[in-house]
């Protein structure tokens, strides 16, 4: 482990260390600073490389309120209908209903092969004509694999930029999707914790297997899926840039509540804002399956990052959670 520990946060430093992952970031900001920036492991899968301060590593949901907050960037009427910025759109859904879960086009509607990842025109086009799978409104389902083509494409139709070029030019270096070649060789590897996490993965929701690959680490791995841009799940970053997105002014507009109650997908009573989750002792943020996440802590003006390339629980999430509770 490396990297800097300020006095007072050893045991979140140990929290982080307790289980290494061969390969992940933790950075705490408290009042905007860094307090904790430690990495430890690999960025490859052969243990050549090892982690530095800049590497990236997709961290799939990790990445929704980036997204979301793009879209709160726009100034537009939040209780509008999608149609009316995206005129092509079919379902009489709001702008809002989309940013919390809400909108019932949780799944792209049209079976399409792991190639179509790059395709962003006609991953747009399919939820343009697709119908609300419930009431819209009524309840939540998080948008697991839709999100980001949803909100993605009202950014392209509002401002003219890509998504892409938006978030790296008005929200912040090293959130990043559609790679560059030489962003390509800051990449991690992704490798899975254990041979059964794929298809534990994939058996959680039919929604998650279409398009194909995902969750597939021959896909996720490839330039076809970092140099697309899937903003629902598959934002390349670095702890210390995901720490600071929630410390910095962006996600400010994140946290008003906008739904309590069951979500189709994660099986359990929620609360949403604009893209994240609230906990009960208030902090909110998202975590992205494989055990990245990020979140910020308004009792103690904590802004946390942390990110890893082996896919598996939450585990060291939970431990770094407590620590900081403790302090």
């Amino acid at each position: 482990m490396e990297g800097l520990i300020a006095p007072g946060f050893e045991a979140v430093a140990t929290a982080f260390a307790t289980d290494p992952r061969d390969g992940s970031a933790l950075t705490v900001l408290q009042q905007g600073e860094p307090v904790v920036e430690i990495s430890e492991g690999w960025r490859d899968t052969a243990r050549t490389q090892p982690w530095t301060t800049d590497t990236l590593v997709n961290v799939y949901s990790t990445g929704k309120p980036v997204i979301a907050a793009a879209v709160l960037l726009l100034g537009i009427d939040l209780d509008k209908p999608m149609s009316a910025y995206w005129p092509s759109f079919q379902a009489a859904v709001s702008v809002r209903q989309v940013l919390c879960h809400t909108a019932g086009l949780a799944s792209f509607p049209v079976p399409r092969p792991a190639s179509a990842w790059a395709d962003w025109d006609l991953l747009c086009a399919d939820l343009a004509a697709a119908a609300p799978a419930w009431e819209p409104g009524s309840v939540a389902g998080e948008h697991a694999l839709t999100y980001g083509h949803l909100l993605g494409a009202l950014v392209r139709r509002v401002d003219g930029r890509s998504p892409a070029r938006f978030v790296r030019e008005e929200i912040g270096p090293d959130l990043l999707y559609a790679l560059t070649t030489e962003e390509l060789g800051r990449c991690a590897e992704l490798e899975y914790s254990s041979p059964s996490w794929r298809e534990a993965t994939l058996a959680r929701s039919p929604m998650l297997a279409n398009p194909p690959g995902a969750f597939d680490v021959e896909v996720v791995n490839s330039p076809l899926w970092r140099q697309a841009t899937i903003p629902a799940v598959n934002l390349h970053t670095t702890a210390t840039a995901v720490a600071r997105f929630y410390a910095g002014p962006c996600a400010a507009s994140l946290p008003v509540p906008q739904y309590t109650g069951p979500d189709r997908f994660i099986g359990e009573e929620v609360t949403w804002g604009y893209g994240v989750q609230f906990e009960p002792d208030g902090s909110w943020g998202h975590g992205g399956t494989g055990g990245s996440a990020g979140w910020y802590d308004p009792a103690r003006d904590l802004a946390i990052g942390y990110v890893t390339r082996r896919l598996g629980d939450f585990a060291a999430v939970d431990r770094i959670e407590e620590a900081l509770r403790n302090l």
